[in-house]
């Protein structure tokens, strides 16, 4: 009987084991920066997603290249059916179901498309950044619309030039952004359809009519992203005057820059204010020729520094030539506010502004320095009301390769070649002894 009960409750026992693993899943990521699961942003997107996921792989067997793609795919995608178990994955092979894959519109092998609420997209790459921003746009109910100033030398969003926003027009077309060019001397008004507004460093004097179209659209709720270089405001100064802010002349020199072997015009951002857009953003952000921005208390606007920089450094009023030094009689001394965040409520909705004293900053020219991107990412995404939607930067694969020094190589193989087969022989050796003793 003892036999009998131990047998069922061993049989018990493997189908109850069998059961919780068809209905759980547990797995531990050991790799140094957990390129093996998916970032908490990611799991935050998913979670979002309410209702199933569908994705379709366009894979033959074999890749020319990647060798087996569809288990390169599924392992991939399985990282996020972890989480939402309503993703579903389908692989059709467009060799032998060409006319599918040409009614889908792929052009590549490997090429996934990702469907949700009967929208679309089209993912060429793996990797948790893409994917995510796919899923980003996809939740998104509709598109946003980006509006820039134009027809005063601004920076433009598409344009290539180093003084230009191209490349960051680039990231926020991947993101799921429309942008659009709008010219005040010709158009009635700031459209209707604007999620935000930039007004990127103009060159050339505003019209006075032109800026009360500005001030209009300020009065009627409009979100606004003001990038102000350290020269002259072009017109604006009217708008600063609704915003209640005070942009002092000069620019904000960083001693700690040139430390670091940048130029000492460049204002290092590493001290952030209490808001959703530098929430967990722990990251250095480069303000090149970067201007003051004082906050003017006030009961209409709620306002917060969004970046302090130069802690050690000041605001130079005088000539950049040759060299500088601190003069406590005119300059302004660190820290330095450098970023301002604005919001009031009007028209039943929160109004949203961001003023950045450094056009420069995302700049063509400048855009890859310290995670400025970042940064740009996250001001556009609070601007347009998708502050939960994170950026997602790839990790890079820090642990695929293991260096020992000198004297770990050598601790490494004296303890395999000489001390364990030596243990091994003198265990041996010693149970050898052992039992002969017994007989």
């Amino acid at each position: 009987m003892q036999h009998a009960a131990f047998v069922i409750l061993l049989l018990l026992l493997v189908t109850l084991l069998g059961y919780l693993t068809t209905q759980s899943r547990w797995q531990w990521d050991v790799s140094q920066n957990a390129r093996n699961s998916l970032s908490e942003a990611s799991i935050e997107i998913l979670q979002k997603l309410q209702g199933p996921v569908q994705v379709t792989a366009y894979a033959t067997e074999q890749h020319a290249e990647f060798g087996d793609i569809r288990k390169i795919i599924a392992d991939f995608v399985a990282l996020y059916q972890h989480t939402k178990h309503d993703l579903s994955l389908t692989f059709i092979d467009p060799t032998e179901q060409p006319k599918l894959t040409q009614e889908a519109g792929v052009h590549m092998n490997g090429e996934m498309v990702v469907s949700f609420n009967d929208r679309r997209e089209h993912l060429t790459v793996i990797n948790e950044q893409a994917f995510s921003n796919i899923l980003m746009r996809l939740i998104r109910a509709e598109d946003k619309r980006i509006v820039v100033l134009s027809g005063h030398g601004e920076r433009k969003l598409d344009g290539n030039a180093n003084y230009d926003l191209g490349e960051f027009g680039k990231q926020l077309r991947k993101n799921g952004f429309v942008s659009q060019s709008l010219n005040l001397a010709i158009e009635r008004e700031v459209p209707a359809n604007a999620s935000v507004l930039i007004i990127a460093s103009p060159q050339a004097d505003l019209l006075p009519g032109e800026v009360d179209k500005l001030l209009n659209y300020i009065d009627r709720g409009g979100n606004l992203l003001w990038l102000v270089d350290q020269e002259s405001l072009r017109g604006l100064l009217p708008l600063t005057e609704k915003l209640r802010l005070i942009l002092t002349p000069g620019v904000v020199i960083d001693p700690q820059a040139k430390q670091l072997k940048a130029p000492h015009t460049f204002a290092l951002g590493a001290s952030y204010g209490q808001h959703v857009i530098t929430d967990d953003f722990d990251y250095i952000t480069v303000f090149p020729f970067a201007r003051q921005i004082l906050i003017d208390e006030n009961a209409e606007w709620s306002s917060v520094a969004l970046v302090e920089a130069a802690h050690q450094g000041w605001v130079e009023t005088g000539n950049l030539d040759g060299e500088i030094t601190y003069d406590q009689a005119v300059d302004v001394a660190g820290p330095i506010s450098i970023a301002a965040a604005l919001t009031r409520n009007i028209q039943d909705r929160e109004q949203r502004i961001v003023v950045v004293g450094s056009g420069h900053f995302l700049a063509n020219a400048y855009l890859g320095n310290g995670s400025n991107l970042d940064f740009g990412i996250n001001l556009i995404n609070w601007l347009t009301g998708d502050e939960e939607l994170i950026l997602i930067q790839p990790r890079a694969t820090l642990d695929n390769s293991l260096i020992f020094s000198e004297s770990g190589l050598t601790l490494i193989v004296v303890g395999f070649l000489v001390m364990l087969p030596a243990f091994f022989l003198v265990s041996g050796f010693a149970i050898w002894w052992r039992r002969r003793r017994k007989i």
